[in-house]
């Protein structure tokens, strides 16, 4: 039986467990970290670029970015024939410039799918230093760096294409870190390093900054964060992408109803509440709301009513990123298999690592009897020796956090990962050696029109343009070759392909120099 010194001494030593967290949160991972690291980045490039070699990539977004990094690389206006305007007046990501300089190396778009897999997979290393830093033991810390692996949208994220702001994800757990280190240029670096991923992040980052001020207590950072997120997010909007784009922010059309400028939706969601309240309450709210937390259910549910529900506040950034899914007209916005949930999931992790921290602390602050009550009952489910000072709630967790966790993790990512997909890209192998030999008969730098799978083979020439972009009257003059795949065909414009087909075999001004597998390839013929 322990006595009261004991059990003081034993508090002790928990208290400078955490003391010695917090050192080594600044140190380097474990080995096993680096490689589970590392893994994943080679499996996630692996996955990105078999699927863009099997020529099941899109022009939205491979093709649009390939294009306008590919552009900046040759010192060329990054004007993207894809969308018809700067690649600025899209999201004012000024990544890209940066991005470009890999490019300048050696022009290839695998360098993107790279850089994706690499960030994606560099997550983990912030995550795990978190842990460590909220007083979360060694087998913990790992979990969870090993659950954030495991989750979903990452995966799915870098199966779809590429998008910059896959960058944000480590980089937003990163300047959390640098902020409860108090490391404050480390913190002003990750947060330009996600601004300059895309313009709507600079909500995450205005939240960020206040629950940081409010919540954390971290009046500087929060101050910082709060005032460069706004900043940006007016610059952006109202600046920078009507500027490039001569319109306002493409994403305005999925707010229609509730006005037609960033502004307008922004007053209108003040004044007139009533507009949103149905989707927010809607059960297709509802069931995205389960479906981003199932990964990790047991966030939702307290061990103890002295646990609470306080480490929730920590999902307070993602609420602008939550409230843009959900208010969209787009379905697709609420889909684990796209882009539009990464700016949830750092804040999404720090709320499971705040429950394990509070959890924690109640264990230590918990009165002796408790505390002994919960020791004889696991010694007894497991059938274990009772050993003076033993502790029981480290070993509880290190069973509960690295075992069960994981395994809920691997079997809802064996549900809900989109490697799925590649039973659908086999089905469409037939014409795969036949597509290939047809691009390489396009030269370098000739325009060219195609369908939304083929133009992120196109893409590093100013003029690659889609079938959705043109109409039966539209002047194919500025086209010296087409491209067409009419056994598989993009949904979209399927009948555009044939249509087109029929008229460029009548047409005195193309020829077609490839056939095979109903894979077509037109040639202008030279004036």
């Amino acid at each position: 039986m322990q006595n009261r010194e004991n059990f003081a001494d034993s508090s002790e030593d928990i208290s400078v467990s955490i003391a010695e967290n917090i050192e080594e949160s600044r140190s380097q991972l474990p080995s096993s970290l680096v490689w589970a690291i590392a893994t994943a980045a080679a499996i996630f490039f692996l996955f990105s670029s078999l699927r863009h070699g099997l020529f099941q990539s899109t022009a939205f977004d491979l093709g649009i970015f390939d294009q306008a990094i590919y552009l900046i690389g040759q010192n060329q206006t990054p004007f993207s024939s894809l969308m018809g305007i700067h690649i600025l007046g899209d999201h004012a990501a000024v990544i890209y410039y940066p991005l470009a300089l890999l490019y300048k190396i050696y022009p290839d778009v695998h360098w993107l799918l790279l850089v994706q897999a690499v960030a994606l997979s560099l997550g983990a290393w912030p995550s795990w230093s978190l842990a460590r830093l909220a007083g979360l033991n060694q087998e913990q810390s790992r979990a969870i760096a090993l659950i954030y692996l495991l989750y979903p949208v990452v995966f799915n994220i870098n199966l779809f294409d590429f998008h910059p702001e896959v960058i944000a994800l480590p980089a937003l757990l990163a300047a959390i870190l640098a902020a409860r280190l108090n490391k404050i240029v480390w913190f002003c670096t990750a947060i330009l390093l996600v601004l300059s991923c895309k313009a709507v992040l600079s909500l995450t980052v205005a939240a960020m900054g206040f629950w940081l001020f409010f919540c954390e207590k971290k009046q500087r950072c929060g101050a910082i964060a709060l005032l460069l997120g706004a900043a940006w997010f007016l610059i952006a909007s109202q600046k920078i992408i009507p500027f490039f784009s001569g319109s306002e922010v493409a994403g305005v059309g999925r707010y229609s109803y509730l006005g037609k400028s960033v502004l307008e939706i922004a007053i209108n969601l003040i004044l007139k509440p009533q507009l949103v309240l149905g989707k927010i309450l809607s059960f297709d709210t509802f069931k995205y709301l389960f479906i981003l937390t199932l990964p990790v259910i047991w966030l939702l549910f307290p061990f103890s009513r002295k646990i609470g529900l306080r480490y929730l506040t920590a999902l307070i950034p993602a609420i602008p990123t939550l409230l843009i899914n959900i208010l969209s007209d787009l379905p697709f916005q609420r889909s684990l298999a796209y882009q539009y949930s990464v700016p949830v999931i750092p804040f999404l992790f720090l709320a499971v690592i705040a429950k394990e921290e509070t959890r924690n602390r109640e264990e230590i602050k918990g009165n002796k009897e408790e505390y002994q009550a919960n020791q004889q009952l696991f010694l007894t489910r497991v059938n274990l020796p009772q050993f003076k000072n033993f502790r029981i709630s480290q070993l509880w967790r290190g069973i509960q956090l690295p075992r069960l966790m994981i395994i809920w993790s691997l079997i809802i990512f064996l549900f809900l990962g989109e490697y799925k997909d590649f039973y659908l890209y086999l089905n469409r192998l037939d014409t795969w050696q036949a597509t290939r030999e047809a691009v390489a008969q396009v030269q370098p730098q000739s325009s060219i029109l195609t369908d939304n799978r083929l133009a992120p083979h196109f893409a590093h020439r100013p003029i690659v343009k889609l079938l959705s972009q043109i109409s039966p009257q539209t002047n194919l003059v500025e086209f010296q070759y087409i491209l067409l795949n009419l056994r598989h065909p993009w949904p979209d414009t399927e009948k555009n392909g044939y249509t087109l087909a029929n008229q460029l075999k009548n047409s005195p001004d193309f020829k077609l120099t490839y056939q095979k597998n109903e894979v077509l390839l037109f040639k202008r013929i030279a004036d």
